[in-house]
């Protein structure tokens, strides 16, 4: 199992950047592939960007391709997104999640995920 902290997050004008932290505890960090979701009030809670627990394969929303990157950086364990030319329809609470496997790819789907973060805020406004 894995203690899950998000950070980063705050309010950004459009075409702004954030970056995003997940911070796990535990010691099976190396173990998990892990996600980035967001949900906006009123919507379903959607997948945004994964990367496998090798860190060497990664997955991503069509709304977030070539604007979001995910990396990981094992030695703090923790992941990264990073988001760039933000737009209005960004603003959401994101989470990220950990799914306890070992192999070289991830996926966006919610029911694969075991460990969940607290979420952080985003708001895209002028």
């Amino acid at each position: 199992q894995l203690q899950l902290v998000e950070s980063g997050g705050g309010l950004v004008q459009p075409g702004g950047s954030l970056r995003l932290s997940c911070a796990a505890s535990g010691s099976r960090f190396g173990y998990n592939f892990i996600g980035w979701f967001r949900q906006a009030p009123g919507k379903e809670r959607e997948g945004v960007s994964c990367i496998s627990s090798s860190g060497g394969s990664t997955n991503y929303a069509d709304s977030v391709k070539g604007r979001f990157t995910i990396s990981r950086d094992d030695s703090k364990t923790t992941v990264y997104l990073q988001m760039n030319s933000l737009k209005p329809e960004d603003t959401a609470t994101y989470y990220c999640a950990a799914a306890p496997y070992v192999q070289n790819l991830c996926v966006l789907t919610r029911m694969w995920y075991v460990d969940w973060g607290q979420g952080t805020q985003v708001t895209v406004s002028s």
